[in-house]
């Protein structure tokens, strides 16, 4: 709780870039595409490609305002600026560290993915009873993203070193998520990726929420709660082997 507290008021320093970042992204990929894509395909997989892509990038918004900060903040301030040390100086473990820090990314997160279904409402998304699990949706998966960059972050030597994570990791999986075509046009080898995609769970899991919940949701939430468990673990473990030397 004491390193939440802390977390909170050394948000409200920064809130104004962090939310402008988190959210506009998210919103320029819906507009881009959903307007773009929009002129050419009118309806994917049953949905308006407006509402289709809409959904989609809640996903998207999620991803950047978890696993970004995981990555960069955690590094920055456990290399630079030894924030970490001088926690670990009070009555706190690095279990409770970490875990303080992925609760408060993926509240943020959960809040941020909320934007690009707000500006697709405006653009004719119809609101339903399911939008309000979308924030939940985007905490827990926000948490299993939040950890992933932890995670990466305790591995690194460099700040550069992300760029293989971006490029390698983040980036096909962000492709293959569903977020702005089916995954059913893709190659065989790609649609079973997909299954173990994360990300491709969260955006089908936020796009049943939003127009209506089926059977196989339960398997989406399955894998998230998966997911978050052993990244939060692993997250734990390497950080340890970090801090406490």
């Amino acid at each position: 709780m004491g390193v939440l507290v802390r977390e909170i008021i050394n948000f409200s320093s920064f809130w104004r870039s962090s939310t402008f970042s988190a959210t506009v992204e998210p919103t320029v990929y819906l507009l881009a595409f959903g307007f773009g894509f929009g002129s050419l395909v009118s309806t994917v997989g049953g949905y308006d490609y407006v509402d289709y892509v809409g959904t989609g990038t809640v996903a998207t918004a999620v991803l950047f305002s978890s696993a970004f900060p995981g990555m960069f903040s955690t590094f920055v301030k456990y290399k630079f600026q030894r924030t970490y040390d001088a926690i670990l100086a009070a009555p706190v473990d690095t279990e409770e560290l970490v875990t303080a820090e992925a609760l408060w990314i993926a509240t943020r997160a959960g809040t941020y993915g909320c934007a690009p279904m707000l500006v697709a409402m405006v653009f004719g998304l119809d609101p339903s009873f399911g939008m309000l699990l979308v924030p939940f949706i985007g905490f827990l998966a926000g948490f299993g993203w939040a950890c992933f960059g932890i995670a990466v972050a305790a591995r690194m030597s460099s700040i550069d070193n992300f760029s293989y994570v971006i490029s390698a990791v983040l980036t096909p999986l962000f492709l293959i998520a569903g977020t702005f075509f089916p995954i059913d046009g893709l190659p065989e080898w790609a649609q079973v990726v997909a299954q173990v995609n994360p990300l491709y769970h969260l955006v089908q899991l936020v796009r049943h929420a939003v127009f209506g919940l089926e059977a196989v949701d339960l398997v989406h939430l399955g894998v998230l709660l998966v997911y978050g468990l052993l990244t939060w673990r692993i997250s734990v473990r390497w950080m340890e082997r970090r801090l406490v030397v």
